[in-house]
């Protein structure tokens, strides 16, 4: 018969973790398998976070051993080296250390009493009668069945197992690859400021980022929609007129490669018995490409509708679309406006671009910019500053681009 649990959940990355520990305060038995020896390993993302959307989950402040530099500002970098910078009162993000965080999600998912087994690979769901009832797991050179009430998938971007339900996978086509590299011997950076490079000779598709950890060291990545991500590096450290004034003599210590989701959430995100969160789901900022606060968002909703689904003792699809509906209310007209900025930015030439980094200059927009609360809802934050002629004048320049690219 096989070992059973309330929920299984696929993956103990701090989205599959934090939908684990929020079932398991609430009372459920959840068991996660994780497919890796060791949880945050390997580790691919810069961990760069806003400070309130993890203050919004409960999880700040964190341990000082995981947080390695908080920021107050950002300077973004034309393709021909015009700066436009923002600058808050306070923090307003932070960088962790990946591995660290996600290990302490599942620590306290485990303190909640979540049982965890590493080298443990789902390699498929079980279907019964139209519902998804379980998983099989390879581990110890083995296949086990463990049976659940529902099972959240949370595998990552990989989708192999989200294929098995007949749901629609993300949009390949929005993909962009990201290397993301720890060097030494930068100079002249702000410990307090983090930098973007825009540019399609440097990062077409996307952005750089320069983010200091202090001691001439640094998180350096760029994510780009076609072609080798390492040689756009290697261009920009030694041909951007700003990032090459910094990096042009730094040492790369360690490199890690990844995809990046832009295309917003998938269209369905449920099945009967089964829940997906995270980077399976899309659940990612396509403006920035962050997807640690979005998905824990989204692990959090949807920890709350299977556990309600445990007590009532309703598995079907109708009744767990309210997953999907909750998500759409808490973050779905921000998905919005961040495809329209995504479309727009990607319409734009370097020209343009170098165009609108003097508008907000011009405009004074740092001073409208200083008001966002919130670097995650970013449509909820648009409409907050949208009263500010500064705010409307730049608006309206960034969608005549969109308009004319469109038309």
């Amino acid at each position: 018969m096989g070992t059973v649990s309330d929920v299984v959940v696929v993956g103990g990355g701090p989205c599959g973790s934090f939908a684990a520990y929020n079932l398991a305060k609430l009372g459920a038995e959840v068991t996660v398998f994780e497919e890796h020896p060791e949880i945050g390993v390997p580790s691919h993302c810069a961990g760069h976070l806003s400070i309130k959307g993890l203050k919004h989950l409960g999880q700040y402040p964190l341990p000082n051993s995981i947080v390695e530099s908080t920021f107050r500002g950002a300077a973004f970098h034309s393709p021909v080296g015009n700066e436009f910078s923002v600058r808050f009162p306070s923090p307003v993000t932070c960088t962790v250390n990946r591995v660290l965080f996600d290990k302490h999600i599942a620590c306290i998912a485990e303190e909640a009493g979540v049982r965890y087994h590493l080298n443990s690979r789902v390699e498929s769901l079980i279907m019964e009668k139209g519902s998804i009832r379980g998983v099989t797991v390879a581990r110890d050179g083995k296949a086990d069945v463990f049976h659940a009430k529902v099972v959240v998938d949370s595998e990552g971007i990989s989708s192999r197992l989200l294929r098995q339900t007949g749901l629609r996978i993300l949009d390949r086509r929005m993909l962009v690859n990201a290397v993301q590299a720890e060097v030494e011997n930068v100079r002249e950076t702000e410990t307090d400021v983090v930098e973007v490079f825009l540019g399609k000779d440097y990062a077409p598709g996307f952005y750089a980022w320069l983010i200091p950890k202090g001691d001439g060291r640094a998180k350096v990545g760029l994510a780009t929609r076609f072609g080798n991500p390492r040689e756009f590096l290697q261009r920009l450290m030694v041909k951007h007129p700003v990032a090459s004034k910094k990096l042009n003599s730094a040492r790369i210590l360690r490199e890690a490669f990844h995809p990046i989701t832009l295309g917003g959430p998938i269209s369905r995100v449920y099945a009967s018995g089964f829940l997906a969160v995270g980077d399976v789901a899309s659940q990612v900022k396509p403006t920035t490409g962050g997807g640690v606060v979005f998905g824990m968002t989204a692990a959090k909703l949807a920890a709350e509708v299977a556990w309600k689904a445990l007590e009532e003792n309703g598995f079907s699809a109708g009744y767990l679309s309210e997953y999907q509906r909750r998500c759409k209310e808490s973050f779905g007209f921000d998905v919005k406006v961040m495809l329209r900025m995504r479309k727009a930015l990607d319409a734009m030439s370097d020209k343009k671009l170098d165009e609108m980094i003097g508008i907000c200059t011009k405009l004074g927009l740092d001073k409208t910019l200083q008001g966002v609360k919130d670097i995650d809802f970013q449509g909820q934050s648009l409409l907050r500053v949208l009263r500010s002629p500064r705010m409307l004048g730049a608006l309206g320049y960034f969608f005549y681009v969109y308009l004319s690219a469109n038309l």
